[in-house]
C-alpha cells in the first residue's frame, strides 16, 4: 500500500487527476478493498484452524470419517489462502486418519505430500512425525525395507533436535518393523531403548504398549522367561488403568508363556485369573477360550478329572454359541481325557458325538 502511495505522489498532478478524477475516493476505495480482503483472509484462516482442530478432535475420539471430512475441508481452505503450514497439518492429519482406517495406500499418498511441504518449511518436528507414520504404513503393506528406512530417518532427526517423544516412537516402530522381518533380536534392542525413554517421560500408556511389543518379541524368539517378565510389568500397568480387557489379554499371554516353559501350575493360575476376568466382563468367547486353557493345563499335569470338568464347561458354552468347530475340538480333548482315565464308554460317546457334528457340518450347504 505504501509503495502505491509513493508512486502517486511522484506523478504530475494532471496525470494523477486522470487516474483518480474523484480526488481521494480511489484511495478510500483501495483501503476499503484491502480491509475487505483482509477480513476474508482472516475469516478463511480462522475457519481452516477450526476445521484442523475439529479434525484432531474427531480423530482422537475415533470418529475417523468425520476427521477425514474436516481435514479435507481444512486443506482446501489452506490451499486457497496460501497457508502452507495449515496444508502440512491437514495432509499429515489425512495420512494419519487413513492409516487408522487401515487404508495404507492413501495414508502413504497424503503423508508423502505432507512430508514435501514439511521439508520445504524445514519443519523438522513435523518431518519426524510424518516419517514415522509413513514407516508404519509401509510396514503394514509388508514393505519392510521402506518401513525401516523411514523410521531410521525419523529417529536420526528426532535425536538431532532433541525430540525425545519422536525418538521413542521411532525406536518402537523400528522394533515392530524388525519383528515383521523376523529379526527379533534387533526388535528387542529397539524396544528396550524406547522403553527407557517412555519411563523417562513417565508416559504409562506408551510404556504399556512397548512392554506388549517386548513381551511378544521375546515370546516369538522362544525366550519365555523374559516374555513373562515383560508381561508381568505390563499387567501391573493394566491393573492401574483398570483396563479389564487388556488385563485379560495379558493373563492369557502369561498363561501361554508359562505353558510353553512347562510351568503348568503357573499356567493354570494365570488362566484361572483370565477366566475370572472374562466372567466379570461377560466375555463369552473369552470365557470359552480361558476354560480351554485351564483344561489343557490340567491335562498336561495328568489331572484328567479336573481337565474334564473345564472341558465340559467349555463344551456347554460352545453349544450355546452354536460353534460346531469348537464343540468338535473340545469333544476330541474330552475323548482323550476320558480314555486316559480308563472311562472307555465316555470316550466312545465323545467319539460318536464328534462324528455326528462332523457329518452335520459336511451336510450344511
Amino acid at each position: 500500500m505504501n509503495s502505491d502511495l509513493a508512486a502517486i505522489d511522484t506523478t504530475p498532478a494532471s496525470s494523477r487527476e486522470t487516474v483518480f478524477p474523484s480526488g481521494h475516493e480511489p484511495l478510500k476505495a483501495s483501503l476499503l478493498s484491502h480491509d475487505s480482503e483482509t477480513l476474508v483472509a482472516d475469516a478463511t484462516q480462522a475457519m481452516s484452524e477450526r476445521l484442523l482442530h475439529e479434525g484432531c478432535e474427531h480423530y482422537h475420539t475415533g470418529q475417523f470419517e468425520a476427521a477425514l471430512k474436516a481435514f479435507q475441508q481444512a486443506f482446501l481452505l489452506c490451499r486457497d489462502c496460501g497457508n502452507i503450514q495449515g496444508q502440512e497439518k491437514a495432509l499429515s492429519g489425512l495420512g494419519l486418519t487413513h492409516y487408522s482406517l487401515r487404508d495404507y495406500t492413501r495414508a502413504i499418498k497424503y503423508s508423502r505430500q505432507g512430508l514435501e511441504i514439511a521439508q520445504t518449511l524445514q519443519d523438522r518436528r513435523g518431518i519426524v512425525k510424518i516419517l514415522s507414520n509413513l514407516g508404519n504404513a509401509y510396514r503394514h503393506l509388508k514393505e519392510q525395507t521402506k518401513a525401516i528406512e523411514c523410521q531410521q530417518q525419523s529417529l536420526t532427526i528426532a535425536q538431532e533436535i532433541g525430540d525425545r517423544r519422536g525418538e521413542m516412537a521411532a525406536l518402537n516402530n523400528l522394533g515392530l518393523a524388525h519383528k515383521a522381518l523376523g529379526d527379533y533380536e534387533a526388535a528387542i534392542q529397539c524396544e528396550e531403548q524406547s522403553l527407557v525413554i517412555a519411563r523417562e517421560l513417565q508416559d504409562d500408556q506408551i510404556e504399556e504398549q512397548i512392554l506388549k511389543n517386548l513381551g511378544n518379541a521375546c515370546y516369538a524368539l522362544g525366550n519365555y522367561t523374559r516374555a513373562i517378565e515383560y508381561y508381568q510389568q505390563r499387567l501391573v500397568l493394566a491393573r492401574e488403568f483398570h483396563d479389564r480387557r487388556i488385563e485379560g489379554q495379558i493373563l492369557r499371554n502369561l498363561g501361554n508363556a508359562c505353558y510353553a516353559l512347562g510351568d503348568y501350575d503357573r499356567a493354570i493360575e494365570y488362566s484361572k485369573q483370565w477366566l475370572n476376568v472374562t466372567r466379570e466382563t461377560h466375555d463369552r468367547r473369552g470365557e470359552e477360550q480361558a476354560l480351554g486353557s485351564v483344561g489343557v493345563g490340567y491335562d498336561a499335569l495328568g489331572n484328567y478329572a479336573r481337565a474334564i470338568d473345564y472341558y465340559e464347561q467349555r463344551l456347554a458354552i460352545a453349544r450355546k454359541m452354536n460353534d460346531h468347530r469348537i464343540a468338535e475340538q473340545v469333544l476330541g480333548s474330552l475323548r482323550v481325557a476320558y480314555y486316559a482315565l480308563g472311562d472307555y464308554a465316555k470316550a466312545a460317546e465323545c467319539t460318536e458325538q464328534r462324528q455326528a457334528l462332523l457329518e452335520a457340518t459336511l451336510r450344511r450347504p
